[in-house]
């Protein structure tokens, strides 16, 4: 018997919503516009790239 546990978090689900909020925010940007808007989001979100 096979029972279906529901999910409490899909990542799948929140990836997608991501990646559509950001395609929405720089989809008219030319390309330098857009490697600022990078390194902002960078700067402001605390992380740090790898290998630093």
């Amino acid at each position: 018997m096979k029972t279906k546990k529901e999910k409490s978090f899909d990542a799948v689900k929140m990836m997608r919503e991501i990646r559509d909020k950001i395609s929405s925010e720089t989809q008219n940007m030319t390309f330098d516009e857009f490697k600022k808007y990078i390194d902002t989001r960078i700067k402001t979100s605390g992380l740090k790239p790898i290998g630093q």
